[in-house]
């Protein structure tokens, strides 16, 4: 949403009413009419999360710069004003939000001298007269200072003379291309200065001028024109630049396609969702009033009512039926609003509702919500059901790793009830504060606390020799082919595939509803043991090997050694199986005969073995969740780890003679001196 400004009546008003009503019908202006009743008290209806905004101003020498800053803050001009000024700060009460702005004024020495290449030519540019040489500039000493401004800026304001014709052409030429070297990610606010000096014999269209420039340089969100001679704009150039920072157009609009962004429409349908309490899919008058009444803390008459029903109806035949508003329209309305530069509506809508400037749910929870979902009792969720469940949430967060392909799929790919459920124990696993945070958007009513439940740590389980989790984690360790793959595929339904690709990333398969697989990649098993407590979230790991192949082996005991070693040095000691894959396949003598000598030193159970191409995994399956809730069982032991124990019982039974013996003393002891004291007493 780009606004062009020439000259506005009145500071309250759409800051392009003037640059756009000629092309506005009389039913935009009748919405825009709606969209101001919306926003009139909108800033006591919606707190933004900017305590304050800070404004840097750029621009050629001689452009005005301090002037106008002197104008806006004072309401004068000033005839002498210095090359540069303090920090200006303008109260609370300035402009209508409420919010402290602080003016920044630049030197003029930084834009004296830029170098930028052109073909093979570098071009050395004065400001005011163009002139051009051959040699290499210096940097300006004031450079690093303004870059250094720039950093802290929460928007940028850049000048132009409007009685010089270069300084327009330096904005494209030389200061937003050197904005964007700096990387600066804020509004930009082009203003022209000294609009009192332009020859009125030679006209200029504004939007004629910047309509290119604005189109190559998406980040300058308003043009506007000003005077400060005259005191013509100097206040709203810095009131529009206030209201990109606490209304940003980026979360909302998407400039090439001129849409409403996907997260932002997901909101605003949630929104509706919301509001529509009989769940008719319209907004009724009484269901729009009360939205008004919430979010704008005014209501509507009824003529007002009637009349935006009617303009939408007459741009967007669905987006009204007999009922009322429907969310087509709801939807349009406000890309109509961001459209026409009342970004603050939409935004007072949103924070209303709870959402930041990234379009996210707040610290704050939202009131409880009453979806109601009509089941097609199959009990399974199709594809789009799913897509449905979360259309008011930002994005599906199973769309993405590594949720995607964690669960088993339906024939037509979708979730059965368990799947459902093991993907919402996967997400509070793994993100328990993101898994409450989709639980409120697609509606939960309680106390968010309510919905996870904490568990003791897994050391304590160990001592109790018994855990209380319903949600057991497995890691998957083994070498590269060993099957560990097609292993978590089986687990989650899925055909075997004689060639599987290598996993080089984390993948986790959450199976029948308790258990979550993380496959480790062979390469990734340094990065666990390279971390004290990166098995401290590990209820169970497997180990798995290719029963036809010795080396395949002989790397998944070097693991299990590792796993064991790691666990006896930081505390974290987990049960252990060893998984015999592609037993379907003649296996390797060798390895029959060490892994049973191996896990027998080691003091855990035989190797499982399974073919992923024969299936049948509930042995699998029963003794991983078996182990896991007896994890005092099944824990390795290397050589070292024994002496260390031996050693240690060693000294607990001298420790234990020792305390014996002195308390046989002190008993001793105390046996004479009462002996003793009644032998006195007798003599």
């Amino acid at each position: 949403m780009c606004v062009l400004m020439t000259v506005a009546a009145d500071l309250e008003m759409a800051p392009n009413k003037k640059a756009m009503k000629e092309e506005m019908t009389t039913g935009e202006e009748s919405l825009l009419a709606f969209a101001f009743l919306f926003s009139t008290s909108f800033q006591m209806a919606a707190a933004s999360p900017n305590n304050s905004v800070r404004i840097v101003v750029i621009g050629d020498k001689g452009t005005g710069k301090s002037s106008l800053i002197v104008a806006a803050a004072t309401d004068s001009f000033p005839p002498n004003a210095p090359p540069v000024l303090p920090d200006t700060k303008l109260p609370f009460q300035f402009f209508p939000d409420g919010i402290p702005v602080t003016l920044v004024d630049t030197s003029s020495r930084y834009s004296s001298l830029f170098v930028f290449a052109s073909g093979d030519r570098i071009k050395n540019v004065a400001l005011g007269d163009g002139r051009e040489s051959d040699f290499m500039a210096y940097e300006p000493e004031d450079k690093g200072m303004v870059a250094e401004e720039l950093k802290l800026a929460d928007a940028v304001v850049l000048t132009y003379d409007c009685d010089r014709p270069e300084t327009l052409e330096g904005l494209s030429l030389r200061w937003l291309p050197e904005l964007r070297l700096l990387e600066v990610k804020v509004p930009i606010i082009v203003a022209g200065c000294k609009l009192d000096l332009r020859d009125d014999n030679s006209p200029v269209v504004l939007e004629e001028v910047m309509a290119p420039i604005m189109h190559q340089f998406r980040e300058i969100e308003t043009c506007i024109e000003c005077s400060a001679l005259k005191q013509l704009q100097a206040q709203e150039v810095f009131y529009y630049a206030q209201k990109t920072v606490i209304h940003p157009t980026a979360p909302l609009f998407d400039q090439e396609t001129q849409t409403l962004k996907p997260r932002c429409v997901r909101a605003l349908k949630r929104i509706f969702i919301l509001c529509d309490h009989d769940k008719d899919g319209a907004l009724s008058e009484a269901e729009l009033n009360a939205f008004q009444v919430k979010c704008f803390h005014a209501p509507l008459q009824p003529s007002e009512v009637d009349g935006v029903k009617r303009v939408v109806q007459e741009k967007l035949p669905e987006g009204v039926n007999e009922v009322g508003l429907t969310l087509t329209g709801f939807l349009f309305l406000h890309a109509l609003f961001i459209e026409k530069g009342r970004l603050e509506t939409t935004w007072t809508v949103l924070r209303k509702f709870g959402y930041n400037n990234d379009i996210r749910l707040a610290d704050e929870l939202l009131p409880p919500s009453l979806f109601k979902r009509a089941p097609d009792q199959d009990n399974n969720l199709k594809p789009q059901e799913i897509e449905d469940l979360f259309s008011t949430a930002p994005e599906s967060p199973w769309k993405e790793a590594p949720y995607e392909d964690a669960a088993e799929k339906t024939a037509l790919g979708g979730l059965s009830s368990d799947a459902f459920l093991s993907l919402w124990s996967l997400m509070t696993l793994l993100e328990p504060a993101r898994s409450v945070e989709n639980l409120i958007y697609i509606g939960f009513q309680g106390d968010p606390s309510s919905a996870i439940r904490f568990t003791r740590k897994r050391l304590l389980d160990r001592k109790k020799k018994q855990c209380e989790r319903k949600v057991v984690q497995c890691f998957v360790f083994g070498p590269n082919s060993a099957g560990k793959s097609a292993l978590l595929n089986c687990f989650l339904g899925r055909s075997y595939a004689d060639n599987t690709e290598s996993t080089t990333d984390k993948r986790y398969a959450s199976a029948k509803k308790t258990l979550v697989m993380r496959e480790i990649p062979a390469d990734g098993a340094q990065v666990i043991f390279s971390s004290k407590e990166s098995l401290a979230a590990c209820d169970i790991a497997i180990f798995v090997y290719d029963s036809s192949d010795e080396s395949s082996w002989k790397r998944a005991s070097e693991l299990l050694v590792e796993v064991a070693n790691h666990g006896e040095a930081t505390g974290y000691e987990v049960p252990c199986l060893m998984v015999s894959a592609k037993d379907d396949i003649a296996s390797s003598q060798i390895s029959i005969q060490d892994s049973t000598r191996v896990t027998q030193e080691m003091g855990i159970e035989p190797p499982v073995s399974i073919s992923s191409k024969l299936g049948d995994f509930n042995n699998l399956f029963c003794k991983i969740v078996t182990a896991a809730q007896h994890p005092h069982l099944s824990i390795p032991e290397t050589e070292a780890g024994k002496s260390r124990k031996h050693y240690n019982r060693l000294i607990n039974r001298s420790l234990l003679s020792v305390s014996i013996g002195a308390a046989a003393v002190v008993v001793g002891l105390a046996a004479y001196r009462v002996y003793a004291a009644r032998k006195s007493a007798s003599a």
